[in-house]
């Protein structure tokens, strides 16, 4: 049976309500999108990972709002956005502030985000991290930084052409990058930013780098 296309938001949102999902084109075979990942409540290394963000932050690409809701737990003023309204709906539902925004539109507070969060690799988003990056540092305050979740140790830097696919429909293709450990601190600089080193959170599958101005 062939797939009906439609768009990205779509497929994402039947996800993001249970539907069962498949992430083509990210590696060699299909795998399952692991929205488990990110609906489930928080988890050690998810507390190690917003323990990084200082000040107010804004989540980019919150998805249903895991991570934000567990920044505001914790004292933070924080804004979700991500570009699928359903995400948007569920980050709002955990009582947070969350807008329907591509990172590229203009965002509130803009210049004056002490802390902008790439999460569950959201700096693969676009397929740029350079650019991504560089438009995170439109974004905070010069003293602010970003805080990365990035791939292990060993996983190559890529960019590639993926789709989401659900029963009986698939997302129109997007650009995705895969971004490692091995290759953060180079990537960071190429946007104007210093890594710091990377640290393994308690999940040992799961790896983050703060990036600031140079000093």
């Amino acid at each position: 049976m062939s797939l009906r296309e439609e768009s990205f938001s779509t497929v994402f949102s039947h996800a993001l309500r249970g539907e069962p999902c498949r992430v083509v084109g990210l590696d060699s075979v299909p795998s399952p999108l692991p929205m488990a990942d990110w609906i489930r409540e928080p988890d050690l290394a998810d507390h190690e990972l917003v323990s990084l963000c200082d000040g107010p932050t804004i989540d980019i690409g919150c998805g249903p709002g895991r991570l934000a809701a567990t920044l505001a737990s914790r004292g933070h003023i924080v804004l979700g956005i991500d570009i699928v309204h359903e995400a948007v709906h569920q980050t709002r539902e955990r009582g947070v502030a969350a807008l329907r925004r591509d990172v590229w539109d203009t965002l509130p507070g803009e210049g004056r985000w002490a802390t902008a969060l790439l999460a569950d690799g959201n700096v693969g988003i676009g397929g740029d991290p350079v650019a991504l990056l560089r438009r995170a540092r439109e974004v905070l305050d010069p003293r602010g930084r970003v805080v990365v979740e990035v791939a292990p140790p060993g996983v190559p830097h890529a960019v590639r052409w993926a789709t989401i696919e659900c029963a009986d429909a698939r997302s129109k293709p997007f650009r995705w990058a895969v971004l490692g450990v091995d290759d953060v601190a180079r990537v960071a600089a190429e946007a104007g930013l210093v890594a710091g080193e990377p640290r393994r959170l308690s999940d040992p599958d799961r790896w983050c780098v703060v990036l600031e101005e140079p000093s």
